[in-house]
């Protein structure tokens, strides 16, 4: 499943600018990483229960991300705790 495009320039955007602030101001990329880390998080878990709700399957999950059937499951077990 390939990126709409506007997200994915900005996430090379965004992965070049915490490049160059980890160079400059290394405690400012380290708390930049940790509330990217939430935001993905909670994301992934958003993301993951529409598709429990939707009654996708964990190895249709497997395929679409080109990952195993358990890491899937994870995935998608872990929406269930929203």
């Amino acid at each position: 499943m390939p990126l709409p495009e506007p997200l994915a320039v900005l996430l090379a955007a965004m992965a070049g600018q915490l490049t160059d602030t980890a160079a400059d101001a290394p405690l400012a990329a380290l708390r930049s990483a940790g509330v990217l880390e939430r935001i993905t998080a909670r994301m992934g878990r958003t993301a993951a229960g529409a598709l429990c709700d939707d009654g996708m399957s964990a190895e249709a999950v497997a395929t679409e991300l080109g990952t195993t059937r358990s890491k899937a499951l994870v995935l998608l077990l872990t929406a269930q705790d929203r």
